[in-house]
């Protein structure tokens, strides 16, 4: 944990604080796996997106009851909770008592209900804001227990964007794979006609010990891709994955979306185990990539399914910290791992033979995209 100015600040005065988190586009591998005690444990690894997110405003207010804690908009009830959770950790760390109301404000662009963190954004963003506002940086260790505890289970967006295999139900990684995913362009895309999915109603997955060693054999090729930076691999890896997913909640594009990826010249392809992003996955260095994306566009509007965004994997770059995660996060205050959101990388413009744009264009429906004038 790091404070920051006077002692005689943090939240004392109604300051407000401010925060960020970026959002993902679903998961490379989610399954199960053996801890450190090879105990089976769910986990997953993400496949980490640079711009949409969530920004947090809370302002304390002192004098004032837990129970006059208020959200904009009113139906964050999640993010609600985290910062009540910020507060209960955070004031007593400033020597306050944590009997405090205050206001939560969250704005972004994240797709609700597609499987792409938006919940964890809103979370993260709100625990950040928490802390901001009593002057505090707290470790990605004390934001990840506390989300979990908001929202049950919590995708690892508070610890950056590089490749780990992250406990969502335990709040702790179970390995660090590497540095970074090997470098792919995505085509994202939204299957179910973009429709947002009620995580609460999927059935819970049930694994054996023949699941576990499929996963660990997942768990073990990612390693490998890692370090070997294997695009092909890193795709065998994501459609193998998604393939087992299937036995959970089946996604009735999945076939097709197959046959697309074999027909375009792509890796694989990668879908979030609890919603409907999804991504077919390219290697960047291929010689006729300009080409293959364009035919994966055409290819999924062909079939009906709405194209989202195209975006790279493996790109560096930060912008605006302390816009992004309040005066509390400058980089002298930053642990050596990033977790600012990058920028997106430069990627040639998709057009078909109608000449529609299918770079970072055409969003899902259902944006989290709010702001709240009081």
């Amino acid at each position: 944990m790091t404070a920051y100015g006077g002692t005689g600040g943090g939240g004392g005065g109604g300051r407000m604080g401010v925060g960020f988190a970026a959002c993902h586009h679903g998961e490379i591998l989610q399954g199960v796996f053996l801890d450190e005690n090879d105990r089976p444990c769910a986990g997953l690894v993400t496949l980490p997106m640079q711009g949409p997110g969530t920004r947090a405003e809370f302002t304390p207010r002192p004098g004032t009851s837990p129970g006059q804690l208020a959200v904009f908009p009113a139906n964050r009830t999640k993010a609600l909770r985290a910062a009540a959770l910020a507060i209960e950790e955070c004031a007593p760390l400033r020597g306050q008592a944590p009997c405090r109301g205050g206001e939560l404000t969250l704005s972004g662009d994240v797709p609700l209900g597609l499987g792409m963190g938006s919940s964890s954004s809103d979370v993260i963003a709100a625990i950040r804001a928490v802390a901001d506002a009593y002057g505090l940086r707290l470790p990605p260790a004390t934001i990840a227990r506390l989300a979990v505890r908001a929202e049950r289970a919590s995708d690892p967006l508070m610890l950056g964007g590089g490749p780990l295999l992250f406990a969502q139900r335990e709040g702790r990684v179970l390995e660090v794979l590497g540095d970074a995913l090997p470098p792919a362009v995505v085509v994202g895309c939204a299957l179910g006609g973009g429709s947002p999915v009620d995580t609460l109603s999927l059935p819970a997955p049930r694994h054996d010990h023949e699941d576990v060693r499929a996963y660990e054999r997942l768990r073990s090729l990612l390693r490998r891709a890692v370090a070997d930076a294997d695009t092909a691999l890193l795709g065998h890896i994501s459609t193998e994955s998604a393939r087992r997913a299937q036995r959970v909640r089946e996604q009735r594009e999945f076939g097709l979306l197959d046959r697309i990826a074999g027909r375009v010249g792509a890796v694989g392809l990668q879908i979030a185990h609890s919603g409907n992003v999804a991504g077919l996955l390219f290697d960047p260095a291929a010689p006729d990539l300009g080409h293959r994306l364009r035919r994966c566009v055409r290819a999924l509007r062909t079939c009906g399914i709405p194209v989202t965004r195209t975006f790279a994997t493996g790109t560096t770059g930060t912008t605006g910290e302390e816009h992004l995660h309040g005066r509390a996060h400058v980089r002298r205050d930053r642990p050596t791992r990033s977790d600012t959101p990058r920028r997106r990388a430069h990627l040639p413009a998709l057009r078909d033979d109608e000449g529609r744009l299918g770079h970072g264009g055409g969003t899902a429906p259902a944006r989290h995209r709010h702001r709240t004038t009081r």
